[in-house]
């Protein structure tokens, strides 16, 4: 912003209008860019020990669930949950964390999801 004074001397000036500069359009400014950098906050996929499903089954439905599951992880998951009742099976966005946790139960398996705090 440029602000002009008329007159001569010490004060006494009469202050022009200010000349406001205008952003080129369908540019972004400096902080929507920093705003728009920053990602959701990572959420935490818990599977729950329940008494019901098989082991092999839980493995089959994460395996199936989650994408990039491997027999190695969903075992240990599937053993971590059995043995302290609660297992992460995933840390990823919310929207993708909601979704897994639903498919989860959906297949009849206990989750659910919490942010997960200090990041990946």
């Amino acid at each position: 912003m440029a602000v002009l004074t008329k007159g001569s001397g010490k004060g006494g000036g009469i202050l022009e209008k200010p000349v406001i500069e205008k952003a080129t359009p369908g540019r972004e400014s400096e902080f929507d860019l920093k705003k728009s950098r920053k990602t959701a906050p990572p959420y935490r996929v818990i599977l729950h020990n329940d008494n019901y499903n098989k082991r092999e089954y839980v493995v089959q439905v994460l395996m199936k669930v989650i994408p990039g599951m491997t027999l190695d992880n969903a075992v240990n998951i599937m053993q971590e949950a059995h043995h302290n009742g609660m297992s992460v099976v995933i840390i990823c966005a919310q929207a993708d964390a909601e979704d897994h946790c639903m498919q989860l139960r959906g297949n009849g398996l206990l989750s659910s999801i919490e942010p997960a705090g200090g990041g990946c």
